[in-house]
Order: C-alpha cells, then sequence, then structure tokens
C-alpha cells in the first residue's frame, strides 16, 4: 500500500495554494477528513494498486472446493492447519495441465498473481502454475518434520504420561458415524460397561480435519472429568492420514495436560500422531481395548487371588496349630510341674549343702574360739592371780609396783578374788640374782 493510503492522506494537487488564505483542497487528491472522505471507488482502487505491486507470489494449501464454468476454473485453497481460506482462479489452463487431475482434498504449491475485484471489495488469486505436491516430497516433508519433532523432544518416553487404570471418563475424537468410533465403544463397553465417554465427532479428513481435531482436542483437555483421551481413525491412503502428521496437531497433543491414545489406521499406518501421542494404538479396536480394563479380566483376577490368599491363610493356620500341638505335647507344657519338681530339689540340695556348710562353718569357728579363751585364759593376769599371786599398785599413782623401792606410803593389792589398802611400814630391798649377776 502506499504511503498516502497508509497514512491517510495524498500530496495535494499541482498548482494548488499551499498559502495560509488558501482554500482547502477537495477531491481524490486532497488529504482525507471527515469533510473530505474518499470515495468508495477511490479506496477500492488504491487496495488493488498496492496488490498490483505486491507481484507474484507462491503458496501451498489444499484443494476443498473445485467447480467449472467455462474455461474458466474456480478452486478454493484451504491452510490445513488454519481456517483461513482463499479463492483461486485459473484462467491460463493451469489446472487443466495437471497429472493427475487435481481432486479434493489435494495437496498442491501454486504460483498466483493476487488480483482486487473493485466492484464487489473480493480478493482472489489469479493461478499462473500449479504443481500438486507428490508422494515422494509429502514423505520427504513429514521425515523433516519429525526429524524436527523429536530434536525438539517430544518423542521422548520420560515426556509420555501414564494412562489412568480406571478412568472416570474417556474422551474420544473421531469421525461423524465412523466405525473408528463404534469399534471403539463396542470394545470399551463388551470389557467395561460401565465406562463413560465423551465423544466428540470431527472430520477426520479433508481441510477442515486438523482445526477441528486440534478444537475437540482443547475442548476435552479442558474438562476435569476426562482422565484421558482416545483420538481414532479407520484406515485409509496416505494422502487421507496426512491431518494426523500436522505439525500443528502434533504439538497441541504433546501440550495436553491429558494422556492421549493415538489409534488412526492399521498397523502399517504410523502417523506422526503416533510418535507423539502417550501411547499408540495399532487400530481403534485395539485402542477400545486398551483404554479400560477388561472387567471379567479383573474378575478372574480378583478370585484368583483370593483363592490364593484362603489357601494360603489356611496352611498358615494348620502350620500354626501343628506348631501349637507340638508345644503343648512337650513336657514342660503336658505337665508344667515337673520343672517345679525339678527346680524344688535343686533348691533342697543347695539348702542341704548350705546348711552343712554352714554348721561346718560354725563348729569350726567355735573350735577356733575356745582354743583363744583358752589362749586368753592363760596369758590373762587373773590367771595369774588364780594361782596365789597378787598385783600391786602404788594407791597414789596407780602405777604397778615391780620393786619395793617405788612403793609409796599406801599400796593397793588386788588378789584373785577382791583387793586389799595397806599402808607401806617398811621397805626390804633385796637384790635378784639375774641383777647381781
Amino acid at each position: 500500500m502506499t504511503d498516502e493510503v497508509r497514512s491517510g492522506t495524498a500530496k495535494p494537487a499541482a498548482g494548488a495554494d499551499a498559502g495560509a488564505g488558501a482554500r482547502p483542497a477537495t477531491g481524490p487528491g486532497a488529504p482525507m477528513s471527515a469533510e473530505n472522505p474518499w470515495p468508495l471507488r477511490v479506496v477500492s482502487k488504491k487496495i488493488g494498486d498496492w496488490l498490483a505491486r505486491l507481484g507474484e507470489v507462491w503458496t501451498e494449501g489444499q484443494i476443498t472446493e473445485i467447480s467449472h464454468r467455462g474455461r474458466t476454473v474456480y478452486l478454493t485453497l484451504r491452510d490445513p492447519s488454519a481456517e483461513i481460506s482463499m479463492r483461486v482462479v485459473d484462467f491460463t489452463g493451469a489446472v487443466a495441465a495437471c497429472d493427475p487431475p487435481l481432486r479434493d482434498g489435494a495437496q498442491v504449491v501454486i504460483r498466483a498473481q493476487a488480483q482486487w475485484w473493485d466492484k464487489n471489495g473480493s480478493l482472489s488469486l489469479h493461478v499462473r502454475e500449479i504443481r500438486q505436491v507428490g508422494l515422494g516430497e509429502l514423505l520427504a516433508r513429514l521425515e523433516r518434520l519429525k526429524q524436527l519433532l523429536a530434536a525438539e523432544g517430544l518423542f521422548a518416553a520420560e515426556r509420555k504420561k501414564p494412562l489412568p487404570f480406571l478412568p472416570y471418563r474417556i474422551g474420544l475424537i473421531t469421525g461423524r458415524e465412523s466405525d473408528a468410533m463404534r469399534d471403539v465403544l463396542k470394545n470399551a463397553k463388551a470389557r467395561l460397561p460401565s465406562a463413560d465417554f465423551a465423544v466428540r465427532e470431527v472430520a477426520v479428513q479433508g481441510p477442515r480435519a486438523v482445526a477441528e481435531v486440534c478444537a475437540a482436542l482443547a475442548e476435552l483437555d479442558r474438562d476435569p472429568d476426562v482422565e484421558v483421551i482416545v483420538i481414532a481413525r479407520g484406515g485409509g491412503s496416505m494422502e487421507d492420514l496426512l491431518p494426523f502428521s500436522d505439525e500443528t496437531l502434533c504439538r497441541a497433543v504433546a501440550e495436553a495436560a491429558t494422556p492421549v491414545i493415538s489409534a488412526i489406521g492399521h498397523e502399517p499406518d504410523t502417523p506422526i500422531l503416533d510418535y507423539v501421542a502417550d501411547w499408540r494404538a495399532s487400530t481403534p479396536t485395539e485402542a477400545g481395548k486398551k483404554v479400560v480394563p477388561d472387567l471379567a479380566e479383573e474378575q478372574r483376577g480378583l478370585n484368583i487371588a483370593r483363592t490364593r490368599l484362603r489357601q494360603a491363610l489356611h496352611v498358615k493356620l494348620a502350620k500354626g496349630s501343628d506348631d501349637l500341638a507340638a508345644l503343648r505335647a512337650r513336657p514342660v507344657l503336658a505337665r508344667p510341674e515337673t520343672m517345679l519338681e525339678a527346680r524344688g530339689e535343686a533348691v533342697a540340695n543347695l539348702a542341704h549343702r548350705m546348711r552343712a556348710r554352714m554348721g561346718s562353718r560354725l563348729e569350726r569357728s567355735i573350735d577356733d574360739l575356745e582354743h583363744l579363751r583358752a589362749r586368753l585364759r592363760a596369758l590373762s593376769p587373773q590367771s595369774t592371780l588364780d594361782r596365789g599371786y597378787a598385783i600391786v599398785t602404788d594407791t597414789e599413782s596407780g602405777a604397778v609396783l615391780r620393786e619395793a623401792a617405788d612403793a609409796g606410803e599406801a599400796i593397793e593389792v588386788r588378789l584373785a578374788a577382791g583387793s586389799l589398802r595397806a599402808a607401806v611400814v617398811q621397805t626390804v630391798t633385796e637384790t635378784r640374782e639375774d641383777d647381781a649377776q
């Protein structure tokens, strides 16, 4: 678009008076304003002029509608990943030159010139060249996309979420009245009759498939009751399954908080969605079997476990009963008094031995005491006194007198029985033989 159109202004017409007292210019060349609006034909022409400056463009999309009016062919080109479409007109015979012939759903790359129709204000692309995207090119693009998503970690096992064992509600995204939907529901309810599904029927091929599947996925992912989501579609050609290798859908599945099961096509079909999903089912039938447990099988497992538990309990109780019987048969429990009798005899023997040892010790101690008493008596001064001797002490000092010269005026004489107090009348000193020697 020109600077005049973007700014909403235009250069004044040649010869216009720009002086302060000049009258404002009017007409298409004058600046736009509420007082001087451009006619619609002028706006439309300027839009067409700007589009003409755009030149030819290369773009890619999917054919959704083909109609012929004489030699002119009208197409609708749609972006497979967004709700965007544009009319394409072929005056040159480019459509007729396509081999194989174009059909709805074909992926194409076109070279075209944007054209603006002034009368009705519509935009279209006038095609100059059309190239169908062949199988080889599609496979190469899918491989590049697969490598890109793998490098970003969208296929990594550690990011995949575990499936719930018994989901409260199951989200199912599938085609309208499709065999895939019937296969999933039939097999899931055959395994678990109480299985609850939130079904979203969408387009599963064609230009609207990606947008509708993404919208249904976002809706089910927001539902707190939905604990797992199944995306199911029956088999088909590689072109029919292209929406499930779309980058937008793959990234939406990777970002979903709810676990997603991919059940697209049959065993040989492996769209990129299979690598991004948290679990891949080879067929919709397998998805129906995987999403819920088999009630009959679980009941059989419970019965087997209950039987095994009962048998193990009976074996344990029988072993415990045998062990208890063996314990009761032991003498210590059969006649508990036997142990007491044996211990009583041992205590009696010990008491007897203790009394014998104590008696022997007492007898020896008595004998020793008698011997000591005899020795004490033999060495006691009383024994000497009993033989007729006496102990003389000085009455004043109380000292034992050994010599007559040590005696004072009064003395005390201790006899074997009683004592005497006497006054010293005379002291006679005698010399002992050992002293004389």
